[in-house]
């Protein structure tokens, strides 16, 4: 074990040495992923749980707690919710806030039942499951409506990832996605806090966070919006630079730090900000150039967290198995079912609509987010926490290989480009 003073002594090296191993165990395994049409960050994940207590930590304990001992987690926490950050900021340039405007309706219905659909399938499943793996303490309504946020929730980075990956952010499908998830998981996330408010007690923090949030994204769009828009069409006519690349990022640790303080996550402040730039703006061209390269450094050990602190082993014996079957079942039919059928009988063809559910099923780290958060306050179990890590990386292991099944885009063949057969604007940044 580490000790405080070692660790002091050379806090530096430890973090340095801790992102190269997971920057070169990425790398790797991100390398052999894109290979077996799987997207990188799939293999970013898999070297956490390679290099943490899953697999590293069982056949090698001395090495791992030399490379990431528990003081140092922290470090390297603050380290991915950076990256993560600047690349969700990123992924808001490229989704347009005019082009989620014009889609206000059907951006809503999918996104209702993007989130209702799921939350149900939770709900009832939590029913047996309250009775078999639920803390005993833990009324049955609170686990119940954790349950349903942890079947509803879509993991928004890795979904933005995902689709930078196979070059989807700038199509309609990755726009209608993301928008979906924006606004699927904001209400995840409020409902998140109503579940955590009455497990503490504290009603009106989940209500004070329902309000923040809802008068959040209003100023971003009716307020904030325009102002941008009014200045860069003076700077335009003047021959000059709207905002220095410092003073928008400064807007960027804002925005995050705001959403973040209301209840929501970070990345849905850094996400509105840069859906409020206009995406064909020189600004918009320009700022990725800037972002992309810390982003790309500082991303990979976001996900590599995940890993480290994940133990498969906890999940054992047939009948934890079949707990763990049924939850990714129940899982996958509620979000691609959920999605796929109001899109179908809101006009797209059946592929389109399945691809469509396929992406809304994408959990990652959103989901393991919330589970953790389940798991600090005590609405759910160890060995629950452990099937719901698996269920998260099952539903984000199947999307790639549904999406080549699905949709003629997102072919081996074709991947690199947009449907219409011309650069994404993802391409710009690799």
């Amino acid at each position: 074990m580490v000790s405080e003073d070692e660790l002091a002594g050379g806090v530096l090296f430890r973090v340095l040495a801790a992102l190269v191993a997971i920057l070169v165990a990425g790398r790797a395994l991100g390398w052999l992923c894109r290979h077996l049409h799987q997207p990188p960050v799939v293999g970013e994940v898999i070297a956490g749980i390679v290099l943490g207590p899953s697999l590293l930590g069982r056949s090698w304990p001395e090495a791992m707690d030399a490379l990431f001992p528990s003081q140092l987690l922290p470090h390297l926490a603050v380290l991915g919710q950076l990256g993560v950050i600047l690349y969700m900021f990123q992924v808001g340039l490229e989704a347009s806030g005019e082009w989620l405007r014009s889609r206000t309706t059907a951006t809503l219905v999918l996104a209702a039942a993007n989130i209702i659909v799921p939350l149900a399938g939770g709900v009832l499943l939590a029913v047996p499951l309250h009775a078999a793996l639920a803390p005993r303490d833990v009324p049955l309504p609170i686990f119940a409506l954790f349950m349903g946020v942890a079947l509803a929730i879509t993991a928004f980075p890795v979904l933005a990832r995902i689709l930078t990956d196979l070059k989807l952010t700038a199509t309609d499908l990755g726009r209608l996605a993301l928008a979906c998830a924006a606004v699927g998981d904001a209400a995840a996330w409020c409902l998140l806090a109503v579940a955590a408010g009455a497990a503490r007690g504290r009603w009106t923090h989940a209500v004070a966070t329902v309000a923040l949030a809802g008068l959040f994204v209003a100023l971003a769009f009716f307020v904030v919006a325009p102002i941008v828009r009014r200045r860069m069409a003076r700077a335009g006519k003047a021959g000059r630079a709207p905002f220095s690349v410092e003073f928008v990022l400064l807007g960027v640790l804002i925005a995050a730090a705001v959403s973040e303080g209301i209840g929501l996550h970070a990345v849905f402040g850094a996400f509105l900000l840069g859906a409020v730039i206009p995406a064909n703006s020189a600004l918009a061209r320009r700022l990725p150039n800037v972002t992309g390269g810390v982003s790309s450094l500082l991303l990979p050990a976001f996900f590599a967290l995940t890993g480290l602190r994940t133990q498969i082993t906890l999940v054992q014996g047939s009948e934890s198995w079949l707990w763990c079957g049924l939850i990714i079942v129940v899982a996958t039919v509620g979000k691609v079912a959920g999605v796929a059928i109001p899109a179908r009988l809101a006009g797209s063809d059946w592929r389109s609509a399945a691809a469509l559910g396929v992406l809304m099923n994408t959990r990652g780290l959103m989901e393991l987010i919330v589970v953790n958060i389940g798991l600090d306050l005590g609405i759910i179990s160890p060995q629950l926490y452990a099937m719901l890590v698996v269920m998260a990386l099952a539903t984000t292991l199947m999307t790639t290989p549904l999406l080549i099944w699905l949709a003629a885009p997102v072919s081996p063949s074709s991947i690199g480009r947009s449907p219409c057969g011309t650069a994404s604007a993802s391409d710009t940044q690799s």
